[in-house]
């Protein structure tokens, strides 16, 4: 049996020190950054294109702010696999332990399955943290949107990657023998 795991997941920083890029959102004084440090948190819709942190970001939310995390996928879970975050959820909540649901592509449920989050973010039983790469005022229905903040995340710069690809490399090791070959892989990404 193969114990593979992809270098995104073996590279994947699990501190938020470690995190790179959205300094808008995470220092000490921005909205995230702000709640971290409060250990006051809420639900929220993180919006941007594919590859800057989403489902990251999530997690050390969560690992931070000591929660159960539950993640699922629009794309592949629907009602009755958030049925069961919700009884995983009764149970934390039983042992004093808050629970944060990361719902990848959160866009991709219908307006009924959007729905049947309300009832369970008012009552506290969840705290909800949506990702998206599409546009939350289309995509996301007016009554969950009217329950959450939406946080825009920007595309990584030029230096946020050369950041992310010095870690990597120098995390598995690896040296270039040329001085622009690491500009060259990102110009190239």
């Amino acid at each position: 049996m193969s114990t593979y795991e992809p270098l995104a997941e073996i590279l994947r920083p699990s501190d938020l020190v470690d995190f790179v890029g959205q300094n808008h959102l995470l220092e000490s004084d921005k909205p995230i950054g702000k709640s971290l440090a409060d250990k006051q948190f809420h639900s929220m819709i993180l919006w941007g294109p594919s590859g800057v942190g989403k489902t990251t970001l999530a997690r050390i939310i969560c690992s931070q702010m000591g929660a159960h995390f539950e993640q699922m996928s629009a794309v592949l879970g629907g009602i009755k696999e958030f049925r069961n975050v919700i009884e995983h959820a009764d149970l934390y909540k039983q042992h004093n332990k808050n629970t944060i649901l990361f719902v990848d592509e959160i866009h991709r449920f219908n307006k009924a399955q959007q729905d049947a989050f309300l009832p369970h973010i008012e009552s506290g039983l969840i705290t909800l943290i949506g990702a998206t790469t599409e546009n939350p005022s289309f995509e996301i229905n007016s009554s969950l949107l009217s329950r959450v903040r939406v946080y825009v995340l920007d595309k990584l710069s030029d230096n946020d990657l050369k950041v992310i690809a010095k870690r990597a490399l120098d995390r598995q090791k690896i040296t270039l023998k040329e001085d622009g070959s690491l500009s060259l892989i990102i110009d190239s990404s």
